[in-house]
Formats: structure tokens, sequence, C-alpha cells
């Protein structure tokens, strides 16, 4: 779809709008708690979390990236026809193939440019804006969607007390602009992208099974305290790289928004960077963790509550499978 040409020296992608959406069903701790051996306590002092959604029967990840989608356009004053890229994050596609972006493509009644979907586990959203906002700024394409959804309670062993209290379902989008910038810091969109990738940490959280290997769907399966032990390091690590690459501190940063893995995780690397705690937006509590989705459903809570407005700073970044983690940068 269109032409190099097309390109200005400082195209930025600016985030147009933004949508989310979660099944109707939420699952308390105190009702998982009549299923595993666990208590609200004991998954609000680990975890922080105090509930999550659980997709409805028949409902699957692109349903509920459709609906997020079509909130991201209706945020941005847009349509289908304005579309000429979609890029899905998820590991819990509709299908092994084909694509969910491409379902999702359809659905909205898109018909211009390409849509694909991105595999990076809960860092998919940060590698999805980093995939999407390439092909904008290269002048290849003019506007994407870029969606997270996800609906991991289909692969959770639900007799794992420490797995199945961690995760919920939903999805999160957001509509990205190719605009002229001037180079500069004050440009609106994503400024710096860094993603790092070692399969070196993979048998510490992976699911087992696929059509590759066992022909079946598999269940998620983690080693915790690893993760843990991990997780800060290696975010430190992505946050470090983005501030330096813009010459900036924490305190120039208006608000942390994290994937929202686990509390102590975001609290902790937040302390280590020097992120003030009014600055990091968590909502692991109501969702739980939502993978890929977790980052867009909290800016989506973020702007509709007043937080994020017009011009913030904002730093993303995630953890996830593989290990895979990532950092970005946008003005808003």
């Amino acid at each position: 779809m269109g032409s190099s040409s097309l390109r200005s020296a400082n195209t930025r992608s600016v985030i147009r709008g933004c949508g989310s959406y979660l099944p109707e069903h939420i699952l308390t701790n105190d009702e998982l708690s009549k299923r595993v051996d666990t208590s609200d306590e004991w998954i609000v002092q680990r975890t922080g979390i105090r509930q999550r959604h659980i997709a409805g029967e028949g409902e699957t990840t692109s349903q509920l990236g459709v609906k997020a989608a079509q909130a991201a356009l209706d945020a941005a004053g847009l349509t289908a026809d304005d579309i000429d890229l979609v890029v899905c994050a998820t590991s819990t596609p509709d299908f092994t193939f084909p694509a969910t972006a491409t379902v999702i493509q359809h659905a909205l009644g898109i018909t211009k440019g390409a849509a694909f979907d991105v595999q990076a586990v809960c860092s998919g959203f940060v590698f999805a804006i980093t995939t999407a906002d390439k092909f904008l700024v290269s002048g290849s394409h003019k506007r994407a969607l870029v969606i997270g959804a996800e609906t991991f309670s289909r692969i959770l062993d639900w007799e794992d007390r420490g797995t199945c209290v961690l995760f919920g379902d939903g999805a999160g989008a957001v509509v990205l602009e190719a605009q002229p910038g001037d180079g500069s810091l004050e440009d609106r969109g994503v400024l710096t992208t860094h993603l790092r990738s070692d399969g070196a940490h993979r048998a510490k959280l992976f699911v087992d099974g696929g059509p590759g290997s066992t022909g079946t769907v598999g269940h998620l399966r983690m080693e915790g305290r690893e993760v843990f032990r991990f997780a800060v390091g290696m975010i430190t690590d992505v946050i470090e790289d983005a501030l330096k690459a813009l010459d900036l501190t924490a305190e120039d940063i208006d608000w942390f928004v994290p994937h929202q893995a686990n509390r102590r995780i975001i609290e902790a690397s937040a302390q280590k960077l020097g992120f003030a705690p009014e600055k990091v937006v968590i909502t692991v509590d109501k969702h739980g963790n939502t993978s890929a989705a977790s980052i867009p459903l909290a800016l989506t809570q973020a702007v509709s509550d007043g937080r994020i407005r017009a011009g913030d700073l904002v730093l993303i970044e995630s953890l996830g499978g593989g290990f895979t983690w990532g950092s970005a940068i946008i003005r808003w």
C-alpha cells in the first residue's frame, strides 16, 4: 500500500485513539479458592490480583479483539476504510491459521493493506507497536490498528494454583497514524523502541504443547520464582536503554504503563528506576495478567479516567515467555 516516497524525513507514528474490551464474566479470588487450594489473602499478597475477566463459552480472541479495535477506531474518529495495516499480538489465536489479525480485519470490514499476528507472549503489544511503527515511518502504510487480545483462560491448568490465579482474558487496541514531525522530543508519537529476546529461558515460562510437537494446545507452565528473579533486571535493562536513547531520566516520564503481570514486579521495577508511585498505572488488581492485552487495557483505562493526556510522555514495557522483553516511549 502506498510508496516509500510518502515518507517524510521525520515521520512519527502517532496514537489517534485507543480502546479496550473485557469479557462480562468476572472471576474473583474467593470464587477461585473454591476450585483450588488458595485464598484471596494469598493471591493479593503475592500478586496484587483481586479478580480477572474470563471469556464466555464460544467467545474467541478475535471477538474480543474486534470490540477493542472498534472502540479504538471510534475514539480516533476513523473508520475501517482509513486502516491499511492490522497487527494483532496474541498467544491464544482462534486458529493455528489463518492469523487472528485477518479474522479481525474481515470482521471490521477492512479491505486494504496487510494483516498479520505477532507472537511474543506478554511482550506482544510492545513488539506489535514496534513493528507497526516501522511500517508507518517507512512510508509504506498510513494507519495501523495494533491489537493485543488474549483468552489465556483456555490454556491454563485450573488445578495448578501457581498459574491459574494469575491470568485473565481481554483485549486492547490503538490506532497509529503516520504524521510528520520535526525530529525532536516534542514530536507526538512513538519516539523510541527497544526489543530483546533470549531463548535460553524457555523452560521458565512456556506452554507444554503445540501443533508441531504434541499436536495439542497444551497448558501454560511457569517457574514463578525464576521469572520474578529475572523480570526486574530485564525490565530495568530495556527501560534504561529507552531513557538513554532520548537523553531522559525517570523524572521526565509522565506515565509508566508496565505490563500487568504482578504488582510486586511492577513496584520493584518502578522503585529501582526511580518512578514515583503516582506515575505508575496499575490495573493488575482488576484484570490479572492478560498477556499481550495488558498494556493497551491499562493505557485505555488511564486515558478514559483523564490521567494520560495529549503531550504526556508515556513509557511502556513488558516481559514475556521466551524470554522476550521490550520498551517504548511515546508522546501521547
